[in-house]
């Protein structure tokens, strides 16, 4: 009888032992799948960014948006600030996490020549001087606006200038070497040594239509280039003639 009375209570104290156990557990598994739950702030791209583009044009293209830590990847981004000064390595499309490994240092990029041209873009080149290219001031990755200037143009023959397009991706930058302190000049191996003291070679992407305009521009006129951010705004001056300036 006594033996009977011992095995029930040992059978009563292991099945609260087990109970406890289940519940421990349950209780720790709930705990691991809140911690993978909890929120987290992260960059989101919001609609496709080009292979190029500068962080500081990243703004207008990403968002902060509160993801389950668990579904967050560790190279996720949180904000711009320590990614200053690089641009994308990549095309980026909307909807995915902005991740430091897709950003490198411009060097890199250009090094590389990994920055693609956008889908249905092709690239055309131009020789100018930096003055009419912010100075020299612009690299891969930049956005340019183009203005074209003729000496006769319409509509009555007269000097005249007009901004043709609006935010053009630079795809690549060649700049001619300074003269060497013996005045040595370049052996003509590459295009940079092949360019005249102080210009530039500068492509851009471009669709076909405005390719033929901005040939036509550097062949019959002049092109000047500014540097135009992401936000800039776009307004439509017209054909710009001496009575418009003074205007």
């Amino acid at each position: 009888m006594k033996s009977r009375l011992l095995a029930g209570v040992a059978a009563v104290i292991l099945a609260l032992v087990g109970a406890f156990l289940v519940f421990s557990y349950a209780q720790n598994s709930d705990a691991r799948a809140m911690a993978g739950m909890e929120p987290v702030s992260v960059l989101v791209v919001q609609k496709p960014v080009p292979a190029g583009t500068k962080t500081e044009a990243l703004a207008e293209s990403v968002t902060v948006e509160q993801l389950p830590a668990s579904a967050v990847s560790k190279s996720a981004l949180k904000d711009l600030q320590d990614a200053a000064g690089k641009v994308t390595a990549v095309d980026l499309v909307a909807g995915e996490q902005l991740l430091s490994k897709r950003l490198i240092d411009p060097e890199d990029l250009e090094a590389s020549g990994s920055i693609e041209v956008p889908k249905g873009l092709q690239e055309v080149s131009f020789l100018l001087e930096p003055q009419r290219a912010v100075g020299g001031n612009v690299g891969p990755g930049d956005l340019v606006g183009i203005n074209i200037s003729y000496e006769e143009g319409p509509p009555e023959g007269a000097p005249t200038t007009r901004f043709v397009y609006h935010k053009v991706l630079l795809t690549n930058v060649q700049r001619a070497p300074a003269p060497s302190a013996e005045g040595a000049e370049g052996t003509g191996q590459d295009t940079a040594a092949a360019l005249p003291e102080g210009s530039l070679l500068l492509t851009v992407a471009v669709d076909d239509a405005k390719t033929a305009r901005i040939v036509h521009g550097s062949e019959f006129g002049t092109l000047w280039l500014t540097k135009e951010p992401g936000d800039a705004s776009e307004s439509d001056n017209g054909i710009i003639t001496t009575t418009e300036v003074y205007e």
